[in-house]
């Protein structure tokens, strides 16, 4: 019976994989087909601030090929990611509780709006400005003119940095949901989140101040946004969560709704 149940959620695996995938595919076709135009969009922080006559190059003999299609898979990635996450979640959906569901659904909604957010502040707010720093700064007499490869890299770096440091509100939410901190503890370890703020914006960034600046100073605002949004969600329900993550199981409603429906099954078996 184990064995039957394994393959058939592998054969289900399988089946989402295959879906994923195949989604994935047909966003990629048409992404490929304007990929210079893509790499174009993408490089316009760079190009509106380079000084006159500059531009990007090519130093190896397959990058201009290659980058662009790396930008048309990426971009095929972004449009379909509602798609896969639908798999994801239609494979995993069965075997959670409703309490469950009624927590993860919402938060892969909210993650993946955080993480796209994450990216868009970084195109359009942290590329230009770090781009005018460094620019502003080359000598008098040099050409800024980067290899158009070593430019996706960077930028790619700069898109999981703020993707990622967007997802903050997110990872607080599970903590206190989950009971593995509370609010207070939160607040009162907030002097060592700024200071970490700023080693990771150090080490996730290029060394200029700007950029430092830019993905410090967020990732502060989106913890004391976590903690407040966990607040709002945590206190009417597991008011000891605020203080005591010790939560005894029966101050859970899950916990309560549980043993209710098991404690009905009972007395049916006993009639």
């Amino acid at each position: 019976m184990l064995e039957g149940s394994f393959l058939s959620h592998l054969v289900e695996l399988r089946a989402r994989l295959i879906r994923a995938l195949g989604g994935l595919l047909l966003g990629f076709l048409p992404c490929a087909f304007y990929a210079r135009e893509l790499y174009t969009l993408l490089a316009q922080p760079l190009l509106e601030k380079l000084p006159q006559g500059g531009q990007m190059i090519a130093t190896d003999v397959a990058t201009p090929f290659f980058v662009p299609m790396k930008v048309a898979m990426m971009m095929a990635f972004v449009i379909t990611l509602p798609h896969t996450l639908y798999q994801i979640w239609a494979f995993i959906a069965p075997g959670l509780y409703m309490h469950e569901k009624r927590l993860a659904l919402p938060l892969v909604i909210g993650s993946s709006v955080l993480f796209f957010s994450g990216m868009a502040f970084a195109y359009f707010a942290a590329l230009p400005l770090v781009f005018e720093f460094i620019t502003y700064f080359a000598p008098e007499g040099v050409a800024v003119m980067t290899d158009i490869g070593k430019y996706l890299s960077f930028v790619l770096s700069m898109f999981m940095a703020f993707g990622v440091t967007f997802e903050v509100p997110v990872f607080v939410i599970i903590l206190v949901r989950t009971g593995a901190i509370t609010i207070q503890k939160l607040k009162e370890i907030r002097p060592y989140v700024i200071v970490g703020a700023f080693v990771i914006a150090a080490i996730f960034t290029p060394p200029d101040v700007i950029s430092q600046f830019m993905l410090a100073v967020p990732l502060c605002l989106l913890y004391e946004l976590g903690i407040l949004i966990s607040t709002l969600m945590i206190k009417p329900r597991h008011p000891a969560l605020v203080s005591d993550p010790l939560t005894p199981s029966g101050d859970n409603p899950d916990d309560d709704e549980t043993h209710t429906q098991k404690k009905t099954a009972d007395d049916d078996k006993a009639s």
